[in-house]
C-alpha cells in the first residue's frame, strides 16, 4: 500500500495499478483527489497521502512517506474521521486561520495499521458514546443508542474499525479480569483455537511408542533433564552431557513431527507466531493437547526430540562435531531453576538416588558453560537481564512484583542452548536466521551524551564492545549497572529475523539462528522443517518452505514485538488499577526518559511501574519521590508529580 500511494504522488497509469489496488484508485477518482495529465494520475496538489500519528489528546498528524524537512500537516480530532494512529490516509489541505502550520482533513483511509480498536463506553451530551481505551478519543459507534444504554457504563467493546460495529463486549472496565482481554484484543490476539486445530491436535493421542519410530536414535537410556521456572507447562529443551567423551546432547520437543505445513494448527501458530506470557498464565502458540501434553519434554516418559549431538575440544571448548538427528528421548527429571542453583552452590540436601545420574554430569557441564561464557565475553558483552515478575490474586489484582535476575543456572542452560541454536545456523545457509546489526555511531554518540549528564564520560571508539564494557565498569562505580544497561540496550537497533545471515552483534556470532523453542515460537518450528528438509536432500519441499521466507521473516519479527507489547499493556494495567488506590501517596522511583516525555519507573515495594512525570526539570537516572496524582485505568497512565529528590 506504501508504494501504491508513493506511485500516486508522482503519477501512474491506469493499466500499471496492480489488480489488489484497483479498488483503491477507483474511490480515489470519485473523491476527485486523482487528476489526470496525459495518461497518468497523480493526486491533486491540495491531497496529500501519509502516515497517521495521534497524540494523546486526540489530535492527529501526518507525516509523508518520503523523507522531507517539511513539518507533519496537523489534523484535528473531529477532522480524523475514524482514522488512527499507524493509518496510511489520504488528507485534503484546509485553510489554518490560527497558524502558518499546514492543516488537513482525512477524506480516505488507505490501510489500517490496527483492524480492531477497544472502546469503552461513556456518556458525552447525553449520547452512549465509544473512548478510546488507548487515548480516550471519542467516536459515535454504529449501533442504536437504545441497544447501547442498555450495557453497563464501562462496557469494554470490541471495534470492527472497518464497519465501527461492535464485534464482541469484553466485560466492564471496573472489573480486573477484563484487563486480560483488552491487551489481547488491542494486538487481534486470540486466546482459544477453533474446533479444528483442537481435534488435530488431540488426534496425536497423549503418549509415544518408540517402537514406531525404528528410523529414530533411540537416546531413552540417556539421563535427559529439564530445567525451567517453577510455573512452566511447556517444556522445549533437555540437556545430556558425557562427561567421558565431552558431548552435549541438546534434545529440543520435535513439533514438525506433529504441526504439518498448512494444516489447521499450523494457520493459527503462524497468526500467533508467539506464545503469550502473563503472570497468571500463558496463551500458547499451540493448543494445550501439544504444547503441554505430547510435545512437551515431560519427564518419565517418552518424547520426540530433535537433537544435536555436539562433541566439544577439551581444552578450547570450541565444537569439533555437531550432529543432528531425529531422536526418542525419556527425560529423568524435571528441574526449577531454583533447585539446580541450590545444587549449584553444593547444597543436596534436597537430592536423593535419583538425581545421582544427573548430578554426575550437572556440575562438569556447569564448569563447561562457565568457561564457554569467559570466552563468548571477550568478543560480546552481557547485560543485567533484570525481568520484573508479578504476582496476581485470583481476582488478578496486583499482590506483589519482584526482580527476576540471571543466576548461575540461567547461564548453564543459556549456554548450551547458545551452542545448539550456532550449530543450527551453520546448517542452514540460507532460511531463517536471527539477526543483530551494530549499532550506528550516531545513536552511540547520543548514547554518550546521555551518559555525560550521570557522570559516565567514555569517548568513542571502533571497538564498539570495549567501549560498552567500559560504559558498564563506570556504571557499576555509580551503581547504576542494571539502568545503564538499559540505556545501552535502547540505543541498539532490535534483533530481527531475516533469511539471509548477518551476525548477531549483541552476542558476537557470526552465524546465529534460533532453534531451541519450537512449542513457543514459530520462527523455531519454521528452522526445523527447513534442516528436515535439507538433510532429507528433500529439494522440493525445501523449495517450496523457502518460497515466501522473506516475508515471512518480516511478518515473524512484527509478531514478536507484538507478544511483548500484549505482555506490557498487560502489567501497565495491573499497575494503573494497583495505583488507583494510592492516589495521593509517595513512592520511590528513577527517572528513565527525559526526551518526549519525562518518565519514571517505581522503584519501591512494587517495582517496574512507568509514571508519566508533570514536571520538566529532572535529569536522566535521577532518584525521586513522586506522589501520584492520577491513575487511568482505562488508558493504564499513571501520573505523578516529584516532591523531593535523593541525588546528593
Amino acid at each position: 500500500m506504501r508504494d501504491f500511494l508513493l506511485s500516486l504522488s508522482r503519477g501512474v497509469a491506469r493499466h500499471d495499478v496492480p489488480s489488489a489496488f484497483l479498488p483503491h484508485f477507483q474511490a480515489l477518482l470519485q473523491l476527485r483527489a486523482l487528476v489526470q495529465k496525459n495518461d497518468l494520475y497523480s493526486l491533486d496538489p491540495s491531497y496529500k497521502a501519509g502516515k497517521l500519528d495521534v497524540a494523546f489528546n486526540g489530535t492527529g498528524f501526518l507525516s509523508s512517506l518520503e523523507p522531507t524537512s517539511a513539518k507533519d500537516i496537523l489534523i484535528e480530532s473531529s477532522s480524523l474521521h475514524g482514522a488512527m494512529r499507524g493509518d496510511l490516509v489520504v488528507v485534503k489541505r484546509v485553510a489554518n486561520k490560527r497558524s502558518s502550520r499546514p492543516k488537513a482533513v482525512v477524506v480516505y483511509i488507505a490501510q489500517r495499521a490496527f483492524s480492531k480498536s477497544i472502546v469503552y463506553t461513556k456518556m458525552s451530551k447525553g449520547k452512549v458514546v465509544g473512548a478510546n481505551v488507548q487515548n480516550e478519543a471519542l467516536f459515535e459507534i454504529t449501533a442504536s443508542q437504545k441497544s447501547l444504554k442498555q450495557l453497563p457504563l464501562g462496557a469494554v467493546l470490541k471495534i470492527d474499525n472497518t464497519s465501527n460495529t461492535i464485534e464482541e463486549v469484553l466485560g466492564v472496565l471496573d472489573d480486573p479480569s477484563v484487563d486480560e482481554k483488552i491487551s489481547l484484543a488491542l494486538f487481534d490476539k486470540k486466546e482459544f483455537f477453533s474446533p479444528e486445530a483442537e481435534a488435530e491436535a488431540k488426534s496425536h493421542g497423549d503418549f509415544v511408542d518408540k517402537s514406531y519410530y525404528a528410523h529414530r536414535v533411540d537416546l531413552t537410556h540417556l539421563p535427559f533433564c529439564t530445567v525451567d521456572p517453577v510455573d512452566a507447562k511447556d517444556f522445549d529443551d533437555a540437556i545430556y552431557f558425557d562427561v567421558q567423551n565431552h558431548v552435549l546432547y541438546v534434545a529440543i520437543a520435535d513439533v514438525s513431527e506433529y504441526v504439518h505445513a498448512m494444516g489447521y494448527i499450523d494457520k493459527e501458530a503462524l497468526v500467533r507466531g508467539f506464545s503469550i506470557y502473563f503472570p497468571h498464565k500463558a496463551i500458547p502458540m499451540l493448543p494445550r493437547a501439544l504444547s503441554e501434553n505430547i510435545c512437551s519434554l515431560k519427564p518419565n516418559v517418552d518424547r520426540l526430540a530433535y537433537t544435536f549431538k555436539i562433541t566439544l575440544d577439551p581444552l578450547t571448548c570450541e565444537p569439533i562435531q555437531e550432529e543432528l538427528f531425529e531422536s526418542v528421548i525419556h527425560s529423568q527429571k524435571r528441574y526449577t531453576y531454583e533447585t539446580i542453583d541450590l545444587f549449584l552452590k553444593g547444597d543436596l540436601s534436597d537430592a536423593d538416588a535419583t538425581d545421582q545420574p544427573i548430578l554426575a554430569y550437572l556440575l562438569e557441564l556447569n564448569a563447561l558453560t562457565k568457561k564457554l561464557r569467559t570466552i563468548r565475553l571477550e568478543k560480546s558483552f552481557s547485560f543485567r537481564a533484570s525481568e520484573i515478575r508479578m504476582r496476581v490474586d485470583e481476582n488478578q489484582n496486583l499482590i506483589s512484583t519482584s526482580i527476576e535476575e540471571e543466576t548461575p543456572s540461567h547461564g548453564l542452560i543459556e549456554d548450551c542452548m547458545l551452542l545448539a541454536n550456532k550449530a543450527a545456523a551453520k546448517k542452514l545457509g540460507f532460511g531463517i536466521f536471527r539477526t543483530h546489526e551494530s549499532p550506528s555511531y550516531e545513536r552511540m554518540e547520543a548514547l554518550l551524551s546521555d551518559l555525560v549528564l550521570i557522570g559516565i564520560n567514555v569517548k568513542l571508539r571502533s571497538d564498539l564492545p570495549q567501549m560498552i564494557r567500559e560504559i558498564q565498569q563506570k556504571a557499576d562505580t555509580l551503581n547504576l549497572r542494571d539502568e545503564v544497561d538499559k540505556l545501552i540496550i535502547k540505543s541498539q537497533k532490535k534483533a530481527i529475523y531475516e533469511p539471509e545471515n548477518k551476525g548477531h552483534f549483541g552476542l558476537g556470532f557470526d552465524m546465529y539462528t534460533h532453534f531451541t523453542s519450537p512449542i513457543r515460537r514459530y520462527s523455531d518450528l519454521t528452522l526445523h522443517r527447513l534442516l528436515k528438509a535439507k538433510t532429507s536432500h528433500d529439494d522440493k519441499k525445501l523449495a517450496f518452505l523457502l518460497k515466501d521466507i522473506a516475508p515471512l521473516c518480516e511478518q515473524i519479527s512484527l509478531l514478536e514485538r507484538e507478544s511483548d507489547k500484549v505482555a506490557w499493556d498487560y502489567m501497565d494495567r495491573k499497575f494503573a488499577r494497583y495505583m488507583a488506590l494510592h492516589v495521593g501517596e509517595n513512592f520511590k522511583a528513577i527517572v528513565v526518559e527525559t526526551e518526549q516525555n519525562a518518565i519514571a519507573k517505581l522503584d519501591d515495594t512494587i517495582k517496574g511501574a512507568r509514571i508519566f512525570l508533570l514536571d520538566d526539570d529532572v535529569h536522566l537516572l535521577q532518584r525521586v519521590e513522586i506522589k501520584i496524582v492520577e491513575s487511568n485505568i482505562a488508558t493504564a497512565r499513571i501520573y505523578a508529580r516529584v516532591t523531593r529528590s535523593f541525588d546528593v
